[in-house]
């Protein structure tokens, strides 16, 4: 965001939207793709903004892929069909990101890191990270978390089980003290 001092400027998807309504802001940059990369039907690679939107050799992107401006994709990664990556994201190398995933802009996911399906990636990932979910958490910590919500039914009804004992142990108490 921008202050103009007399509004500010919120820059998305080079676009700007200004008072007078939404003003396009020229992509100057280029896309460089590299050695032996494969890309599907229907995947966008959006121009830098400025600089370089780059692909790095031995990459694999399957169909209905979009890749923000100013992205830079390390070697060897595997990108699967439906992932949206906005804008300025890195991928190290060996990344493999699964079907509909979606990375937040100006995000580093590091070298060999594992992506599942349908994750919600909103910040950074370690090197060598296996994550899943949305928001995206580590493959350990999701694991505890739907354990733990598969058992919530069960929970709920112990907890109402204890309340009414206790609502109990409280009348008793009342009436004993009388």
């Amino acid at each position: 965001m921008f202050n103009l001092g007399w509004t500010e400027v919120v820059l998305v998807i080079g676009v700007a939207l200004l008072i007078f309504g939404p003003k396009k802001i020229p992509q100057l940059g280029n896309v460089v793709i590299g050695d032996d990369v494969e890309i599907g039907a229907n995947t966008t690679i959006d121009r830098a903004r400025f600089g370089t939107t780059r692909v790095g050799k031995g990459t694999k992107i399957d169909n209905l892929v979009q890749i923000g401006h100013n992205c830079v994709i390390g070697e060897h990664c595997i990108i699967c069909g439906l992932v949206g990556m906005a804008g300025s994201t890195i991928l190290g190398n060996y990344v493999t990101i699964a079907g509909q995933v979606g990375l937040a802009g100006h995000l580093t996911i590091g070298d060999k890191s594992i992506i599942m399906a349908q994750a919600g990636v909103t910040k950074d990932v370690p090197p060598g990270s296996f994550m899943l979910g949305a928001p995206a958490v580590p493959h350990k910590e999701f694991k505890k978390v739907n354990a733990a919500t598969q058992r919530l039914p069960d929970l709920v009804a112990k907890v109402r089980e204890l309340e009414q004992q206790l609502a109990e142990l409280r009348q008793r108490l009342s009436n004993d003290g009388r």
